[in-house]
């Protein structure tokens, strides 16, 4: 009986080592496998730098912007007045030393006169690029919402040097690519005012006698306007006086004032006899023929309606001037003030 013997061979498997990724290569796997993780990573990062910015910075800058600027009238016409109403014709001016042009869009203006309880209108302005020297025009028909507000517009305008209109809004802005914003405009703008008529002067008058038309005396006044305004203020009548005795009315029709001086042809209805009767009584304070008339407002009409807001105007301002009567009188052969010293 033979014996087999079996011979055992052991194998070494050997297990290759894997070779060492580069660090680029790791890199590019981890993102190739969680590129959805790092796409919300940075969708959010983008929301949460950019949002802060659109919603929070941008709207403060557009505010701040706004607020640096300047506003500037250049002319304001107004004409066609009624008794709760009138046509604006307004140049405005923006001034901006802003890097920022944004688009600021139409928008209701509340105006009134500043420091005042209630706006006397809202005007609508038209829409603009915030460059600096751009302006504005306005033109339309406005409507009082307060006359008594506009009444003490139009009296501050007369009473001063200068005069401050309030605006105020809430207009929509939009720089470039970015959204629409709403901001505060809130401007006072400082203006000149008529500064009671300062200069008023009578450069030439003549009594009629007998009267024209029922007018017995007629001449020129100059109105000085040192502010940018034209203002329509139709026919006005003006009472007269004399140390506080009344001695007629005088008419100015068809008045426009505009900026600078301006001659307007003057007609009234005077008491002759007590005029004369200044000068020629023995114990006249007027010896050299000259009297001093105050002169007040009482109305102003247009289109046969009264303008409540200018004759108020009108009527806080007293006026005086003096008036060469003897000079007037002896244009028509009445020598008062010869016939006074001789009686």
């Amino acid at each position: 009986m033979s014996t087999t013997k079996t011979s055992v061979v052991e194998e070494e498997t050997i297990i290759p080592t894997p070779e060492k990724q580069s660090f680029g290569a790791r890199v590019a796997a981890h993102f190739k496998k969680w590129w959805w993780v790092h796409l919300i990573i940075f969708v959010l990062s983008v929301l949460i730098i950019s949002l802060p910015v659109v919603y929070v910075a941008y709207p403060n800058i557009a505010q701040d912007a706004v607020n640096d600027s300047t506003l500037d009238i250049k002319q304001m016409v107004i004409s066609d007045p009624t008794a709760d109403s009138f046509q604006l014709n307004q140049t405005q001016v923006l001034g901006s030393k802003s890097s920022y042009h944004p688009q600021i869009y139409a928008f209701e203006a509340a105006v009134s006169l500043a420091g005042a309880a209630a706006p006397f209108t809202t005007v609508t302005v038209p829409g603009v690029i915030s460059n600096d020297g751009a302006e504005i025009h306005v033109m339309q028909k406005v409507a009082l919402s307060d006359s008594d507000a506009f009444a003490d517009y139009t009296t501050a305008v007369m009473m001063n040097e200068e005069v401050s209109l309030n605006i105020y809004g809430r207009p929509g802005l939009k720089e470039g690519a970015l959204p629409q914003t709403t901001v505060t405009y809130n401007k006072t703008v400082v203006m000149k005012g008529l500064n009671k008529l300062e200069g008023f002067a009578v450069p030439e008058f003549h009594i009629m006698i007998p009267p024209v038309n029922g007018y017995d005396m007629n001449g020129t006044v100059m109105i000085p306007n040192p502010s940018v305004m034209t203002i329509t203020m139709g026919n006005l009548s003006m009472a007269l006086s004399v140390d506080g005795k009344a001695m007629g009315t005088t008419y100015l029709n068809n008045l426009v004032l505009k900026p600078g001086k301006n001659t307007i042809p003057m007609l009234a209805k005077v008491d002759q006899s007590a005029i004369i009767g200044l000068l020629s009584s023995s114990n006249s304070p007027y010896k050299d023929g000259i009297i001093p008339f105050d002169i007040t407002g009482n109305s102003s009409t247009y289109n046969g309606q009264d303008l409540p807001y200018f004759t108020k105007a009108l009527s806080a301002n007293k006026l005086t001037v003096k008036l060469d009567v003897a000079a007037a009188l002896k244009e028509i052969g009445l020598n008062i003030i010869k016939s006074a010293l001789t009686s």
